[in-house]
């Protein structure tokens, strides 16, 4: 069935169960029906098979991800089968349409630009289009490789221009690489976040175009306005640091930084997420989370240089950014929405009354996603968010994500868990420091709890429920 026909089964009652949802009328189960009911799904596969023209195959549209804001727009990222076992990256969002506009929007020149340049670089195909506005459903769908607000995303996805990059970056300085480029490389996407971010998998491939060593494959994350420059040379500095401290944990050290691409390059890092080894607890995993403290405390004590360039992030901030990612709750779940703001309100309250201590580097994101535990030790990844900010920030950021990873296992394992890391940290429980990161503790599993917990799953309301009531039970045993 064409997508022309789906959009004009669209009928009025369909058109005013999806206001209720854009608008969070309709409650979690509008969300839901808008993400996956019969008319929805049947105008998206339309539309994506308009957009493989004749020859294309849609398979299976599996639902990765969704975001929502109440009256401005519902986001969801889908791998989409394109015919045998391959799968193409595509963003739909949904906006509300306003009474009488029906008009599809006006073809954007960047987009329409990208769109030429991936013909003829290749990329678009099977897909005839990257692009397609469905007015009627205020839908716009966007596939892999277009992003108007990444202009380079095309020519990064090209392999002729990544054996070129690549070459520029292993000869750069003449340093030792994991190893030579190749002729050609597969391109995957890792990450495809249209307007946000986006992560690009190279792995060496043989003449049929297929990986040929995993353990060569080069990652590549896009910047934009100058910010990949700072990146790097922060990565840089934390991995020098880290380096000659000696203590088993070392840092990813990209490998180029090439400011007219505004890419990062990274080599494969060895082993595999710590958050994987929570399968197997034991000694190996005490350990580990030791090592993850007494890293942290390094970075936290290194030389002021280390946090040269970074903004600034304070308490402030990280409420605000936590209301921001929680302003879906309130209208979904109106109780635990409720119930967020008077802990924010709280927090600040007992913010106020703690002792302060200067501010310093901070890695941001320090979770156990981003240690990757081998045979050789820990290694950390991700410098997007370092900042100046409180030293308490990482240290409740690492103790709020293993309330996450032992969310449906007993206290004990939690309490074992944690004491490990601190242990490692040398943190003293009664300290002015503690006492904040026990503090952000609460903040940050409020805000894993609104971004991780996925609002097409059976269980969003009572998981969301649950984890909020256990940040404001964290909540009521901290002291100023």
């Amino acid at each position: 069935m064409s997508s022309t026909v789906a959009v004009r089964r669209l009928g009025s009652a369909s058109g005013e169960k999806l206001a209720d949802a854009l608008a969070g009328r309709a409650g979690v189960e509008g969300v839901r029906w808008a993400l996956r009911a019969p008319p929805v799904r049947l105008a998206l596969r339309g539309e994506l098979r308009a957009l493989l023209g004749a020859g294309g195959e849609l398979g299976p549209c599996h639902l990765r991800r969704a975001k929502f804001k109440p009256g401005r727009k519902l986001t969801a990222y889908y791998d989409v089968g394109v015919g045998g076992h391959t799968s193409r990256p595509v963003a739909v969002a949904w906006t509300p349409v306003a009474s009488g506009n029906r008009r599809a929007p006006e073809p954007d020149p960047g987009g329409m630009a990208m769109q030429a340049e991936a013909e003829r670089q290749g990329l678009a195909a099977p897909f005839e289009r990257l692009q397609s506005d469905l007015p009627g459903w205020g839908m716009r769908i966007l596939v892999s490789p277009l992003d108007a607000r990444y202009p380079q995303l095309v020519r990064v996805s090209a392999a002729g221009h990544v054996h070129d990059m690549l070459s520029a970056a292993y000869d750069a300085d003449g340093a030792v690489r994991p190893g030579p480029p190749v002729s050609t490389y597969a391109v995957t996407p890792v990450r495809y976040r249209p307007g946000q971010r986006h992560v690009l998998r190279y792995d060496p491939a043989d003449q049929q175009g297929a990986p040929a060593d995993p353990s060569q494959a080069v990652y590549a994350k896009l910047y934009r306005d100058g910010d990949g420059a700072r990146s790097y040379r922060v990565a840089v500095r934390i991995a020098d640091w880290l380096a000659a401290a000696g203590i088993g944990v070392t840092a990813a050290r990209p490998l180029a930084y090439l400011p007219d691409d505004e890419v990062i390059l990274y080599p494969q890092v060895a082993g595999a997420p710590l958050s994987d080894r929570f399968r197997r607890p034991g000694e190996a995993l005490a350990r580990q989370l030791g090592q993850a403290g007494l890293a942290l405390r390094l970075l936290q004590q290194a030389p002021p240089r280390l946090a040269e360039e970074l903004p600034g992030h304070d308490f402030d901030a990280e409420v605000r950014a936590i209301a921001r990612a929680s302003e879906h709750v309130e209208p979904l779940l109106p109780g635990v929405g409720a119930r967020i703001g008077e802990l924010l309100d709280r927090a600040r309250e007992l913010h106020a009354r703690l002792p302060q201590e200067e501010p310093g580097f901070a890695h941001g994101d320090y979770k156990t996603d981003h240690l990757w535990a081998s045979a050789g030790g820990l290694t950390l990844i991700d410098f997007n968010t370092c900042s100046l900010a409180d030293p308490a920030l990482d240290v409740g950021k690492f103790l709020a994500d293993l309330h996450w990873r032992y969310a449906a296992s007993d206290r004990r394992g939690l309490e074992w868990a944690q004491r490990c890391f601190l242990e490692g940290y040398d943190g003293q429980a009664s300290s002015p420091r503690m006492r904040r990161a026990r503090l952000y503790e609460v903040l940050v599993l409020a805000k894993i709890t609104v971004r991780r917990v996925r609002l097409f799953d059976p269980d969003w309301a009572p998981r969301t429920e649950a984890l909020i009531g256990r940040a404001a039970s964290l909540l009521d045993a901290v002291r100023p």
